[in-house]
């Protein structure tokens, strides 16, 4: 390694030179060894302490910014943005071929957590994920860790949604997926409009709940009688 440029460069570099996309929705966990995210993590906390600085916050002798730049760096590196540096959840599948194989529709509502790509503020909502079960199955917690590996970075509803329905896709091994996110966005409530019942809503449907009118509606009812039971 060239020690006289900090890892990330480093890292940078080499995904340049391999035409790596390294958007902040992308994961790049496949350039990090092992013991990388912790040097990340101190030239982070190097770059958040600049920020810092130039913002007129004294982080030397207000109590509320000592430390602060860590907890930033190690907030975006194992929280907020975790997706983007930690490799796909084991999503271990099980056959459903035998002869009295389930072959009915299978919604998960799953809670997620994200940050808006814009403005790096959070978002938080649910997204209903719909599987019309094919050759093989993953457990009920797969879906939601899946999702939430999609989610922890910077991105996009849109994107999210289209994101979740393609690693569902590749862990069941169908074509038959539905998406359904809503959720709130920080960049709505925190700053520009600060509309605080703002709601932001966003359907992917692949295969049969694209094409098949009575397998979406199913998965519609399925949506609504789970917001009508769901904890409050």
């Amino acid at each position: 390694m060239d020690t006289s440029k900090n890892l990330s460069q480093v890292i940078r570099d080499r995904m340049n030179n391999d035409g790596k996309r390294f958007w902040a929705g992308d994961n790049i966990s496949d350039y990090l060894k092992e013991d990388d995210k912790e040097i990340l993590i101190k030239e982070a906390t190097v770059a958040f302490e600049q920020v810092l600085d130039t913002l007129l916050i004294d982080r030397k002798n207000d109590p509320n910014s000592q430390g602060t730049a860590r907890r930033l760096a190690k907030m975006y590196y194992n929280e907020i943005m975790a997706g983007r540096y930690e490799p796909a959840p084991d999503a271990t599948a099980f056959p459903n071929d035998s002869t009295d194989r389930y072959e009915g529709m299978l919604v998960v509502r799953s809670e997620l957590r994200s940050m808006c790509s814009h403005h790096h503020q959070p978002v938080s909502g649910v997204a209903y994920i719909g599987i019309i079960a094919a050759q093989k199955l993953i457990g009920l917690s797969k879906y939601t860790r899946i999702a939430q590996w999609c989610a922890r970075r910077g991105t996009l509803q849109e994107e999210l949604c289209n994101d979740i329905a393609r690693e569902i896709m590749k862990a069941t091994d169908t074509d038959d997926v539905a998406v359904y996110i809503q959720a709130i966005h920080g960049c709505c409530e925190n700053r520009g409009i600060m509309a605080h019942s703002s709601l932001t809503q966003t359907t992917v449907l692949k295969g049969a709940f694209k094409d098949d009118e009575g397998t979406k509606k199913e998965f519609f009812d399925n949506i609504k009688l789970q917001q009508e039971f769901a904890p409050r």
